[in-house]
């Protein structure tokens, strides 16, 4: 399994980044996929999931700011972020959860930087 994270980039407070997750080894559609984010010096933490059946969730810090969707087609998900903060600055993580044996699989990170 592979997923290679891309997109990321400096903006400015305010903006947009869309991050995309590209697939291989794994369907999307059979399985959970989700977005995480590493702060310097902080832990982990979830930012979006969209499960097999096309469910979503989100970190209540994002929701209403952030979009995870999936193109199946392209075997691709994304993460729209939308009016950026300071506070969104992280290293950004694409995570697979096959479903049917609980084997969780990660990418590289893209980073996101956002100034003020």
């Amino acid at each position: 399994v592979q997923l290679q994270a891309s997109g990321g980039g400096l903006v400015q407070a305010g903006g947009s980044l869309r991050l995309s997750c590209a697939a291989s080894g794994i369907n999307i559609e059979r399985n959970d996929m989700g977005w995480y984010r590493q702060a310097p010096g902080k832990q982990r933490e979830l930012v979006a999931l969209i499960s097999s059946r096309g469910s979503t969730n989100y970190a209540d810090s994002v929701k209403g700011r952030f979009t995870i969707s999936r193109d199946v087609a392209k075997n691709t998900v994304y993460l729209l972020m939308n009016s950026l903060r300071r506070e969104d600055t992280a290293d950004y993580y694409c995570s697979a959860h096959r479903t049917f044996n609980g084997d969780d699989y990660w990418g590289r990170g893209t980073q996101v930087t956002v100034s003020s």
